[in-house]
C-alpha cells in the first residue's frame, strides 16, 4: 500500500522559464503563440446525424415501453462515447503542453456568456475549452507551474506584437490578416493575438 499526503506542500514552485499564449479558436480550440493549432476533432458534430436519427426514434416510441427504455439507453450511450472521446483527447493534449511550459497564458473568457450572446451553443459546448484549461490548470499546479488568466477585456488582437501599435480595425472579426503601418509587420490574427497574451501573461507572471 502506498499512501500520499501533504503532498501540495511538497511541490516546489520555480520561476517560468518556458511560456505559452493560447487564444481561444471556436474551431480549433485554440492558436498558440509559436502558431500551431491542435486540428480539434469536433467529436460532436461528427456524431450529430447518428444522434438525430437515434433522438427521433426515441420520440416516436410509447412511453413506458420496454423498446422505449432500450432506445433511451442507446441514445445516452452515444452522448457518453463523444464526452469521452472529447474528455479524452483534452487530457493528452493538456498532458502534452504541461510536460513542455512553465507558464501558459489565457484568457479569462465566460463561455457561458459567450454561447448565449452569439448562439453558439452547441459549438462551444464541443469545443471543451472550459474542460481543457480546467485538466491544464491542475497539471500544472501538480508540478509546481501556473497558468496565468488575462483579463477578458485585454484587447489582445488590436495591438501588433512586435511595435505595441493599436489596431482598432481588428474590432471587426472579419479582419483575419493585417499590416502593422507602423513596423510593416503582416500580422495573422489568432497568432498575434495569441503572442499578446503570451506577453501579458509573462509581465503577471514574473511581477
Amino acid at each position: 500500500m502506498s499512501i500520499l499526503f501533504e503532498y501540495e506542500n511538497q511541490v516546489q514552485k520555480t520561476e517560468p522559464q518556458k511560456f505559452l499564449g493560447l487564444d481561444f479558436s471556436m474551431h480549433e480550440l485554440y492558436v498558440d503563440s509559436n502558431g500551431n493549432c491542435p486540428q480539434f476533432p469536433r467529436y460532436y458534430r461528427l456524431s450529430e446525424k447518428k444522434l438525430k436519427k437515434e433522438q427521433r426514434k426515441l420520440s416516436k416510441m410509447e412511453k413506458g415501453s420496454k423498446n422505449r427504455e432500450k432506445q433511451r439507453i442507446r441514445v445516452a450511450k452515444l452522448h457518453e462515447k463523444v464526452a469521452n472521446q472529447r474528455k479524452d483527447f483534452l487530457h493528452k493534449l493538456s498532458r502534452q503542453i504541461a510536460n513542455v511550459y512553465d507558464c501558459v497564458c489565457i484568457e479569462d473568457l465566460n463561455m457561458k456568456a459567450i454561447s448565449q450572446a452569439l448562439h453558439f451553443g452547441k459549438s462551444v459546448a464541443d469545443n471543451g475549452w472550459g474542460m481543457f484549461t480546467t485538466f491544464l490548470q491542475y497539471k500544472l499546479e501538480e508540478t509546481g507551474k501556473q497558468l496565468v488568466r488575462i483579463d477578458k477585456f485585454f484587447a489582445s488582437s488590436q495591438f501588433c506584437s512586435v511595435c505595441g501599435y493599436q489596431n482598432s480595425d481588428t474590432k471587426d472579426l472579419s479582419v483575419r490578416e493585417w499590416t502593422c503601418p507602423c513596423c510593416q509587420t503582416n500580422h495573422d490574427r489568432d497568432i498575434n493575438a495569441a503572442v499578446n497574451i503570451r506577453n501579458e501573461g509573462m509581465k503577471v507572471a514574473l511581477a
